[in-house]
């Protein structure tokens, strides 16, 4: 079973002041009940076999956690007023404080995957984006003391760096690493020393979430749709819900966006931490967790996006500053061009209108030509997947990361998105829910047993419906389900 991008993070609380400020973090919505239901279901169907659950990605969600200790522990890295209200970094302590968080805010989620384990199960954590921080020893110490698991099943749960080779035939992914705005620029070495801290390195997507997003409550991070928006998307949305709680947030948009902008670039530049002497063992220690050889992993280590850090004006476009900085140098030049004329002719102030009234068409021309890559993106990602397969001698692929369901052939690969189980809703109010929990399933064949064959899944919380994509994928290559399955698939 491959399920990916659940995104735990803390509980928000309730706001008085602002009642829809980050409503879809409250408890209310948590999916720890359908995730421990989920876990019944599977063992049940299981019939007493022993499954391999990949939790393949962005099941944490560093960036989004805002706690922090309330006192002063000795030995605790100082935490700046800036961390306080936007999330603290990506050190070692700090990132064991959120995952002690984390896991205490989803108790029930954590129960039920100790519980799974107990019964002779297995996991394996193969780290996204989003939980980067997992590279740390101590924070993966800190998970399997959560879930009080006895020595003898410690051999059951696994922490893989990026991807892991599940029976010799499918490569997992979460699928971050063909992402230009998400990868991690080393993933073996994934640490960077920065001002005499070692720090795990964060992509600019990760960023971007802490030091913008995080301040922007009324959006839901982990919904593309909130942030891909037309101008007048934004302006509407902004006028039907945000003038009356954040009016500023043009604001906090702007300062975190640069923020986001030189931390990316700056730390994108940094050395990777490695020691020469280790990192023959190193690749060893992370092909063996992920069942690969070490030369599938530095194949696979290769076979990544190139790091939109190198190209600033990428990062520039997608988080709007070009046009942000164009409009503020056109204001500038038509002022200097009033103040100019203002010295060799006695004009009113209403001149200096002239010239930024002449200039805006142009603005809004080159406005409406620059779109969003980050679906372009997405797409472009496809065209690694079989590069990895072949690295990998392996058949089948499954990505996470994009939050959109895929199932079908791509050069001769059958690649499998499993997208999100985090709650998106239509709006701020959390009214009506339009997220989807899915699943792939991958099992030996009713035609051949000896090969395996794998369909996506939605869970309903007390049931599983084939996918539409699974469903045209069966019929595109004639394929049988069981018949049991057929029945509740129906």
């Amino acid at each position: 079973m491959v399920i990916s991008d659940l995104h735990l993070s803390d509980a928000e609380p309730v706001d008085e002041k602002r009642p829809l400020w980050k409503k879809f973090r409250r408890k209310d919505f948590f999916i720890d009940e359908s995730f421990n239901k989920f876990l019944t279901f599977i063992q049940n169907e299981s019939s007493g076999g022993s499954i391999e659950l990949i939790l393949n990605g962005d099941i944490f969600d560093f960036d989004s956690v805002m706690a922090v200790p309330t006192e002063k522990v000795s030995g605790f890295p100082s935490i700046s007023n800036y961390e306080r209200r936007m999330g603290m970094n990506a050190m070692e302590d700090k990132s064991t404080y959120k995952i002690d968080v984390i896991l205490t805010d989803h108790h029930i989620w954590t129960q039920a995957l100790a519980n799974f384990i107990k019964n002779g199960h297995q996991v394996i954590f193969v780290i996204g984006n989003h939980d980067l921080e997992l590279n740390w020893p101590k924070v993966q110490d800190k998970i399997i003391q959560h879930l009080h698991l006895p020595k003898k099943l410690m051999a059951n749960i696994r922490f893989c760096e990026w991807f892991y080779i599940s029976n010799h035939d499918t490569l997992i992914e979460h699928g971050h690493q063909y992402d230009p705005y998400c990868l991690s620029i080393s993933p073996i070495n994934p640490i960077i020393k920065k001002k005499g801290k070692f720090k795990v390195r964060l992509p600019f997507g990760n960023l971007a979430n802490r030091f913008m997003v995080n301040g922007m409550g009324l959006k839901n991070p982990h919904c593309d749709d909130a942030y891909t928006k037309t101008t007048w998307e934004f302006m509407t949305f902004f006028f039907k819900y945000e003038y009356r709680n954040q009016p500023f947030m043009i604001l906090t948009w702007f300062f975190g966006a640069f923020r986001a902008f030189f931390y990316a670039v700056g730390e994108g530049f940094l050395p990777a931490l490695k020691d020469p002497l280790t990192i023959e063992a190193r690749l060893a220690c992370i092909a063996e967790k992920a069942n690969a050889t070490p030369g599938m992993a530095l194949t696979l280590s290769e076979n990544h996006a190139h790091p939109a850090v190198r190209h600033p004006l990428m990062i520039l476009r997608e988080l709007w500053l070009d046009r942000a900085l164009l409009l503020l140098g056109i204001v500038w030049l038509c002022w200097q061009i009033f103040t100019t004329t203002k010295l060799f002719a006695d004009i009113s102030l209403w001149w200096f209108l002239v010239p930024l009234v002449a200039s805006i068409p142009l603005f809004l021309y080159y406005a409406h030509s620059v779109n969003s890559q980050l679906h372009i993106n997405q797409e472009k990602a496809l065209q690694r997947a079989p590069l990895s397969a072949r690295a990998c001698n392996v058949q089948r692929v499954v990505n996470g990361h994009t939050h959109i369901p895929k199932h079908h052939m791509y050069s001769n690969i059958e690649y499998l998105n499993t997208g999100s189980w985090s709650p998106i809703f239509k709006g701020p109010e959390c009214n009506e829910d339009i997220s989807q929990k899915l699943f792939t399933w991958i099992r030996p064949s009713q035609e051949n047993p000896e090969l395996r064959e794998s369909f996506l899944y939605i869970w309903s919380d007390d049931k599983i419906e084939l996918h539409p994509l699974s469903k045209q994928f069966q019929l595109n290559n004639k394929m049988i389900l069981p018949d049991k399955l057929i029945k509740k698939a129906s």
